[in-house]
C-alpha cells in the first residue's frame, strides 16, 4: 500500500517515560518533514470533531546503544533525514535548549536514544538492520 516505511527505533535501556516521550517527539519530526502523512479529522457519530492522525502505519523498534548509533551513521551514510533524540535532551527544558544541547555534538559522540525515519521501505530496512520489534 505504502512505498515507504516510517521506523522509530528507540534505545533499549531507556525508562517507559523515556520511550513514550521520545516517540511523541520524534512523531512530530517526521510529520513536519512530510505533512502529507497527515490524513483530515476523525468525527465521531455525535459530531465531535478530532485531530487528523498519519495515514501511514509506523514501527516501533528497539536497539542497543551500539546498534542505535551505527543506524544513525547509516541514516547519514545513505541521505536520509532524520528526527534524532539525545540522551542531554532529557534535561533540557524546551526547544531552544534542546537545540543548544544538540548542537554540543558531532555523530561520532552524540548519545542517541531515538531515531525516526521514513524513506523507501528496503532502504529504511537496510539501515534499520538489527534492530528489533519493541515490546
Amino acid at each position: 500500500m505504502f512505498d515507504t516505511k516510517i521506523a522509530i527505533v528507540l534505545r533499549s535501556d531507556l525508562q517507559s517515560w523515556q520511550k513514550l516521550n521520545v516517540t511523541a517527539f520524534l512523531s512530530t519530526g517526521i510529520a513536519g518533514q512530510y505533512p502529507d502523512i497527515i490524513g483530515k479529522p476523525y468525527r465521531d457519530r455525535a459530531g465531535n470533531v478530532y485531530n487528523a492522525l498519519s495515514i501511514q502505519p509506523v514501527i516501533v523498534l528497539s536497539a542497543d546503544e551500539d546498534n542505535i548509533a551505527t543506524i544513525h551513521r547509516r541514516s547519514l551514510e545513505r541521505g536520509v533525514t532524520s528526527s534524532i533524540f539525545i540522551e542531554e535532551m532529557f534535561s533540557t527544558g524546551h526547544d531552544a535548549a534542546n537545540r543548544a544541547v544538540f548542537a554540543e555534538f558531532a555523530p561520532e559522540d552524540a548519545r542517541v536514544v531515538g531515531i525516526a525515519l521514513r524513506a523507501d521501505k528496503k532502504t529504511v530496512d537496510k539501515i534499520t538492520k538489527g534492530a528489533s520489534m519493541h515490546r
